[in-house]
């Protein structure tokens, strides 16, 4: 740093600039305030608040000596002077900060404001760095003196007691590139749903992808047990993240791709944006590899990813699964769907109270009949439904996507909740990324943990099931899939597509909520898709064109 100052007064205000002629001109013009020539008569102890004269020539001289580069002499206008001399050479050093120009303004009493203009060097990459500051000018009780009371905010504002500046690396991963599984470039301007879905891929993948960080200046938040005071027991003591002030450099974004497909994320977010909330994710069954993810409104929050709410009687599948491997019922075999069935203190009944007289398990599920499964309840285990979703379906196994997602709940529950369970009711939670992995596990034959980049990249563990459903099962769910998708709830918004197709409809009732949240669960071929329409009423007639325009798109 260049080594000398000077110090001019305009218009009441003093800047405080480099000079030519070295420091040495600067100590011939200042002598600390309170300073005696004399040692036989010491004058006495100043008291009182300082001075306007002193506030503007402790301030000045202050200024001057870290203008300088001179941390120890600055400091020396100060009343922690081993505190200010270690911050202001961290400031250089650690922060790598240079060619530092300090500009007071007026002051308001003992306070005096200014503004800092400096460079920031590191790794051959420079920025100018301005910000606003003040300092305080304080009586010293001993010496009587005018001193800077010293406090971190006087280097910056946003410093306390314990923070430190440093230039180095960023701390945060190097910036991605993620593209598609074609290798299209994603980014959140084309992709709003995408938005939280990138950010979270830079955090888990940055240092993985290739790519180089950039280079930043930052506050390094003190320990607890640096800052004032100790830990009090409520969680407030942990320590602060890093605070990024100045970013010199971006870094070198390193590739990453995904197993997301442009074309179909497009036309996702399209159909998802018909409503003013809605939620759907299309998976391939055969690997589990995520193909799109939409919500409306996008926002940081994935509700396809990471929502919890009841599904309704897409729920029927996982229980179906589960009476079907246990011999409870069969795709012809007789099955009850009177208009009404109690269990636990509650009534349960069906959508406008229809009944099936001698009716099919078949007809019971390509219907929706909510009473063909609550009459079952006292014949099954109160974690019956729960190892089923868990073993057979994934629910709940801790998937490890790449990002963000909540894996579905089916808790054990006893008596009414019980019962409600089985329609998708009571204390069970899913969101479109788990309905559309139950299709696709109908579809494939077994649980393929759903993904968004791949495993091999970090090496992580999969979740798997620790059993498959029968042949048989298999075979007969796709049956009451198939035939809910061509003659049952499902139909409607299903029509026109061909092909290996199977769906199924849900209507989630929510207190104090008009309309149901409609669900709809589906697959065509190697594709499947789930979506959820909160308040949108019928499944079938809400979130049933949103699948089926999903499928479409599958070809």
């Amino acid at each position: 740093m260049r080594s000398g100052a000077k110090v001019a007064v305009i218009g009441g205000v003093f800047a405080v600039v480099v000079g030519a002629g070295g420091y040495g001109a600067y100590a011939l013009m200042s002598e600390p305030t309170g300073s005696s020539a004399s040692d036989e008569k010491p004058a006495p102890v100043k008291t009182g608040p300082p001075s306007r004269a002193e506030v503007k020539s402790t301030a000045r001289d202050f200024l001057a000596a870290w203008t300088a580069g001179n941390p120890s002499r600055a400091a020396s206008f100060t009343d922690n002077k081993s505190a200010a001399a270690a911050a202001l050479t961290g400031y250089r050093k650690d922060a790598h900060i240079s060619d530092v120009t300090l500009t007071a303004g007026t002051r308001s009493g003992t306070t005096v404001p200014f503004s800092v203009n400096a460079v920031i060097s590191y790794g051959g990459k420079k920025a100018t760095w301005t910000y606003e500051s003040k300092l305080e000018v304080v009586r010293e009780k001993t010496s009587g003196r005018a001193l800077v009371g010293w406090k971190p905010s006087v280097v910056h504002p946003e410093l306390e007691r314990g923070d430190t500046l440093k230039t180095g690396e960023a701390e945060t991963p190097p910036p991605i590139k993620a593209v598609d599984r074609n290798g299209t470039e994603l980014n959140a301007k084309d992709h709003p749903s995408l938005s939280g879905v990138l950010s979270t891929l830079r955090e888990r993948y940055g240092d993985k992808a290739g790519g180089t960080a950039g280079a930043e200046l930052w506050i390094a938040r003190a320990a607890p047990s640096d800052a004032a005071g100790s830990s009090n027991g409520t969680g407030d003591d942990a320590q602060q993240p890093p605070e990024t002030l100045k970013v010199l450099s971006k870094g070198t974004p390193g590739t990453l791709r995904t197993t997301l497909d442009t074309r179909m994320q497009s036309v996702a977010e399209q159909t998802v944006n018909k409503h003013p909330k809605a939620s759907a994710v299309a998976i391939k069954p055969t690997t589990g590899e995520i193909l799109a993810v939409a919500n409306s409104p996008a926002g940081e929050y994935n509700a396809a990813l990471q929502g919890s709410l009841a599904p309704g009687s897409t729920m029927k599948v996982i229980s179906s699964a589960m009476l079907l491997d246990k011999g409870m019922a069969g795709y012809d075999k007789p099955h009850p769907c009177p208009k009404y069935a109690e269990y636990g203190g509650w009534k349960f009944q069906n959508d406008k109270k229809f009944e099936i007289k001698n009716g099919t398990f078949a007809q019971s599920f390509a219907r929706s009949c909510n009473t063909a499964f609550i009459t079952q309840a006292k014949k099954l285990g109160d974690d019956a439904l729960t190892q089923e979703a868990r073993d057979v379906f994934g629910i709940g196994l801790n998937w490890r996507t790449g990002v963000s997602t909540f894996d579905g709940a089916v808790p054990v529950q006893a008596d009414a909740p019980k019962a409600a369970s089985l329609i998708g009711q009571g204390g069970v939670r899913m969101n479109p990324l788990t309905m559309a992995s139950v299709a696709a596990t109908v579809h494939s034959g077994g649980f393929h943990q759903p993904y968004i980049v791949s495993p091999t990249l970090d090496n992580r563990q999969m979740a798997k099931a620790t059993r498959t459903m029968s042949p048989d099962t298999v075979q007969q769910l796709r049956k009451l899939m198939q035939l809910t998708a061509t003659q049952g709830t499902a139909a409607e918004a299903m029509a026109g597509l061909g092909g290996d197709i199977g769906a199924k409809t849900g209507s989630a009732e929510v207190d104090g909520q008009k309309k149901p949240n409609g669900w709809f669960t589906a697959y065509r071929g190697d594709l499947a898709a789930a979506a959820v329409v909160p308040a949108g009423g019928h499944g079938g007639e809400s979130a049933g064109p949103v699948v089926a325009q999903m499928l479409r798109a599958g070809g």
